[in-house]
């Protein structure tokens, strides 16, 4: 069965794409040289490739090193070295996502997330992939409602092959009706095939179009696949030309580099490209949830029903965010938590149950979810779960739940930083979301380690709360 708690990753990053489009008459150097897939299973050979490409996790976290500047352009560079394996990872952030979009156009920054793949003035329809795959390279995109994240993962030797891969994107891509058309239906195809024919793929949409009335979290970044029918070409353009621009971006360059010959590079294949206009950020507040709003939502797709209850909580850059990260390990997170163990384990009243903090740039949604077992009622499952919250802002958690709960987010500090994507997005992260704080890399764990039982106590106290949540019974449509 499948695991609503993934169901997240499609909102958080939605869906991994294809190709590329920029700049002016630069060839690409070529010079083939064979890369490993990103693919983590338990054969010996593929954890060697991967070893090889991104690095092995390290036990303990070691600081980050960067070197980061501007271009006159506005295009904020940043530069971490690695000479630890012969791999660089090229990747360019755009602050732009669902959150964007007009509410009759939305579905926008997904969709460009596949159409910046078609081409550019250098790189015919096609040829993108090709390119990437012919020197040895991996590539890919996705986006959120606060981003769009472009890489390539290459060897150090194709480095300038990347540069100038996103050089080209972002300088002069190619948007004409063919491109429109032909990405319109594959992001059709791929919505039928991970939201609409998918069981419990519509949760997310259901769930943030109740909790977020105002502000364009509403909807999630696939959008709405009438509003991109109804789109003209003219529009297209218009939001490339607005968003898709050097002074909205972050241009990160990790693994096996030379600092000062990277520089030159990127002056050589990005300073050119034309600054666009400053770029407004989203400011809808939302007023305060102050009843429990119970609605219910039907899925074709699935047999058996689910719960699901979501509060809104503040961004990802509040200390009151970590605090409700860890409220949710507490929870949820691993067979010795608490709902997991009352629920699935001792009482085996539900097949699954979870909580996780969405967190976001504007706001965040805690949600917790449960799927019945031995046909028990959705409202059992509900007060089940709202018992332990109960508990969770009555008496602080215990030190040894404490400390699993910060070794778990240790561990998993470690792991993403331990490949050169995961940093290169984690650098990208620090620039665009947090003030544009860059090292926010070097100080996540220490935010954590500040967070204290009290902290948890609290935001729970504060936050999931019955009069401030949104309740949704999701059943099986007949």
């Amino acid at each position: 069965m499948m695991e609503i708690r993934l169901q997240k990753l499609w909102a958080v990053k939605t869906f991994q794409n294809h190709q590329i489009p920029t700049k002016q008459n630069h060839n690409p150097p070529i010079n083939p040289y064979f890369r490993a897939k990103l693919i983590i299973n338990h054969m010996s050979k593929l954890k060697l490739l991967f070893i090889l490409v991104f690095g092995a996790a390290g036990a303990q976290a070691q600081k980050v090193a960067f070197t980061e500047y501007e271009l006159k352009n506005g295009l904020h560079v940043v530069l971490h070295q690695d000479n630890s394996a012969p791999v660089v990872a090229v990747s360019v952030m755009y602050h732009v996502g669902s959150k964007n979009e007009k509410t009759d156009r939305t579905g926008f920054a997904h969709f460009f997330e596949h159409l910046l793949f078609e081409g550019s003035d250098n790189i015919k329809r096609g040829e993108f992939m090709k390119i990437v795959s012919s020197n040895g390279g991996q590539n890919n995109a996705n986006t959120t409602q606060d981003r769009t994240f472009y890489y390539e993962v290459f060897p150090s030797n194709q480095l300038e092959t990347g540069m100038w891969l996103e050089s080209e994107r972002m300088m002069h891509p190619v948007i004409n009706e063919i491109g429109v058309k032909t990405q319109n239906e594959v992001v059709k195809e791929e919505k039928r095939m991970r939201v609409d024919n998918q069981p419990y793929g519509n949760f997310l949409t259901e769930v943030m179009k109740r909790l977020f009335t105002k502000h364009p979290y509403n909807w999630v970044p696939i959008g709405s696949m009438d509003h991109l029918d109804a789109a003209t070409l003219q529009e297209f353009i218009a939001f490339n030309k607005k968003y898709y621009v050097p002074n909205n971006a972050v241009l990160v360059i990790t693994g096996d580099i030379n600092i000062e010959k990277t520089k030159k590079l990127v002056e050589a294949y990005f300073a050119d490209v034309p600054k666009g206009a400053p770029v407004e950020k989203v400011n809808v507040q939302e007023e305060p949830i102050t009843h429990e709003v119970v609605d219910t939502a039907y899925d074709a797709n699935i047999q058996i029903p689910a719960i699901m209850s979501a509060y809104r909580t503040p961004g990802m850059t509040s200390k009151e965010s970590a605090a409700l990260e860890l409220a949710s390990s507490v929870l949820s997170n691993g067979a010795s938590s608490r709902m997991y163990k009352k629920m699935v384990d001792d009482k085996k009243n539900a097949l699954q149950v979870g909580c996780f903090n969405y967190a976001l740039e504007d706001y965040g949604a805690y949600i917790s979810y449960a799927l019945p077992n031995n046909g028990t009622a959705l409202d059992t499952l509900l007060k089940d779960m709202d018992d332990e919250i109960v508990k969770l802002q009555n008496n602080l958690i215990s030190e040894n739940e404490f400390t699993k709960i910060r070794n778990q987010y240790e561990n998993d500090y470690v792991g993403k930083n331990a490949k050169v994507l995961g940093v290169a997005e984690n650098l990208a992260d620090g620039y665009t979301f947090h003030n544009k704080n860059t090292n926010h890399i070097n100080e996540e764990l220490d935010e954590i380690r500040k967070v204290t039982r009290e902290d948890i106590q609290l935001v729970a106290k504060k936050y999931l709360n019955r009069n401030q949540r949104v309740v949704v019974y999701y059943l099986p449509k007949k």
